[in-house]
C-alpha cells in the first residue's frame, strides 16, 4: 500500500486534514453578562412581541387623528410615561401627554410632537396637519413572537447580546470554550521578567499565542517554557486536560528539535509533518494516543502567529461549530513583487483606503521571520500563490486582514 505524504503539503491540504474529524464540543449554559464572544448552541426565539404595545416614537401627545382639524382645542385627559400607561381610552376631543417608549393609549392613532403642541392649562392645541406622521411604533414592530432572533452558531457581539437582552433572556446556551494548552520549548527562552542570560532571549509566542486563542474564543492555557529535553516535554504536556495542544518550537530537523520525538513516548500520530508554507514550513499536525490533539507550530514569532492564523484559528472555529474557511479580501500593491517560489508566501503588511476608495496593501520590505516589531505594525497577510508570477504595483492580490484594536 503506498504511503500518504506527511511532508511539504499544500497549505489547503494541510487545514483539510487538520480538520479532519474536528466536531463541534457539547453545550453549557451561562449568565447573559458573561456570554460575550460565546457562540450559541442553540438559537434564540422570540418568546412574546417587541415592542408587546404600541408605543410612542416622540415625546408629544396621542390623540384621535379624527380629531386634528385646523383650529381645534383638545381637553387634557391625562398622561402616558414608559413603564406607566394612561389606564382610559382616549375618547373625542381628547389628548393625552405621552413620552418617547411609553404605550398608546387606547383610542389613540397618532401623536403629536411636543415642539408642534401650544398648551393652555386644561387644553391643548396643534399646529400639524391631518396628514401628519403617526409617530407610533406598532405591536411587534422590531420582532414578533415566534421569530427567529439568533441562529445556533452566531459568536455573540454586544449587539447580539442586546438582541438576546430585549428578548428577556437571562442565560444562553454556548457551545463549551475550546481548552487550549501552549507549551513553549527551548533552552534559549526565558520568562517576560525574568534574568536573561547573553545567550537567552525573552518567550514571547505564548503570550501572543493566548490572547488570540482568547480572541477567537477559546480558553488559554500557557505551560511553562521547557527545555531541550525530550523527557521535560514529554512530561509538561502528559497530564495536562485539554482539546488542543500547542506547541512552539522544537519542529524542525535540528538536533535540538525534539518535540516530535518527545511526543512519541505519548503515541502521536502524524497527520501533517510539514507545510510548504512561509513562513511555517516546519508546522505539523497529529493525535497523541489518549486522542488529544497537537498543533506543533514553528519557533520564531512570525512563523508561529502566520501558521496559528491559516491552521489554529480554523481548528477553534471549528470546536466552536462556526465555519472554520479563512476568508480573503482583495487588495492593490503599493509596490511591485518579485516572482514567488515553491511555497506558498504569506507577508506581513498594511492595509489602507485610497482616496478612489480601493483597499490599499504595502508589504514590510523585511519579512523575516524573527521580528516581532513587524507583526506589531501590520495588519494583514498578502497571500502569494506557488509560483506566482512577479507583480506590479497596482494589481490585485489576496489578503488576509488582521484583527486589530
Amino acid at each position: 500500500m503506498a504511503q500518504v505524504p506527511l511532508k511539504n503539503l499544500a497549505v489547503e491540504e494541510a487545514r483539510s486534514r487538520i480538520l479532519a474529524g474536528i466536531s463541534r464540543l457539547g453545550a453549557e449554559t451561562v449568565a447573559l453578562e458573561g456570554a460575550l464572544g460565546r457562540v450559541l448552541a442553540a438559537p434564540v426565539t422570540a418568546d412574546r412581541d417587541q415592542p408587546p404595545f404600541a408605543a410612542s416614537a416622540m415625546d408629544g401627545w396621542a390623540i384621535r387623528r379624527a380629531d386634528l382639524t385646523p383650529g381645534a382645542h383638545f381637553r387634557v385627559a391625562g398622561e402616558s410615561a414608559a413603564g406607566k400607561a394612561y389606564g382610559g381610552i382616549v375618547a373625542a376631543g381628547d389628548a393625552v401627554r405621552i413620552f418617547t417608549g411609553a404605550p398608546v393609549p387606547a383610542g389613540a392613532d397618532l401623536v403629536i410632537i411636543q415642539e408642534e403642541a401650544h398648551r393652555d392649562g386644561d387644553t391643548v392645541r396643534f399646529d400639524s396637519e391631518d396628514d401628519a406622521k403617526a409617530h407610533i411604533r406598532p405591536v411587534g414592530g422590531d420582532f414578533r413572537a415566534g421569530d427567529g432572533l439568533l441562529d445556533s452558531g452566531s459568536r455573540l457581539d454586544p449587539w447580539r447580546l442586546s438582541l438576546a437582552a430585549a428578548a428577556g433572556r437571562a442565560k444562553l446556551e454556548v457551545v463549551r470554550r475550546p481548552q487550549i494548552a501552549i507549551l513553549a520549548t527551548g533552552d534559549e527562552l526565558v520568562q517576560p521578567g525574568g534574568d536573561p542570560g547573553p545567550d537567552q532571549i525573552f518567550e514571547s509566542g505564548s503570550i501572543a499565542l493566548a490572547a488570540l486563542v482568547e480572541t477567537w474564543g477559546g480558553s488559554a492555557q500557557r505551560l511553562m517554557p521547557t527545555a531541550d529535553s525530550a523527557q521535560a516535554i514529554a512530561a509538561a504536556v502528559m497530564d495536562i486536560e485539554a482539546d488542543l495542544i500547542v506547541t512552539i518550537g522544537g519542529a524542525s530537523v535540528g538536533d535540538h528539535d525534539l518535540v516530535k520525538p518527545a511526543l512519541s513516548q505519548l503515541g502521536l500520530s502524524l497527520a501533517v509533518e510539514s507545510v510548504a508554507v512561509r513562513p511555517g514550513k516546519p508546522t505539523w499536525f497529529g493525535t497523541l494516543a489518549d486522542g488529544r490533539r497537537v498543533l506543533g507550530l514553528p519557533g520564531n514569532p512570525a512563523s508561529a502567529l502566520v501558521c496559528a492564523e491559516l491552521f489554529l484559528r480554523p481548528l477553534i472555529s471549528a470546536l466552536t461549530g462556526r465555519d472554520p474557511a479563512t476568508t480573503l479580501i482583495g487588495a492593490h500593491l503599493d509596490q511591485a513583487l518579485p516572482a514567488n517560489g515553491p511555497r506558498e508566501h504569506w507577508m506581513r503588511a498594511n492595509l489602507a483606503i485610497d482616496p478612489r476608495g480601493r483597499a490599499i496593501v504595502t508589504v514590510f520590505p523585511d519579512q523575516d521571520s524573527s521580528l516581532v516589531s513587524v507583526f506589531a505594525r501590520a495588519d494583514a497577510l498578502i497571500r502569494r500563490p506557488v509560483h506566482a508570477a512577479a507583480a506590479s504595483a497596482g494589481d490585485l492580490v489576496d489578503v488576509l486582514p488582521l484583527a486589530r484594536a
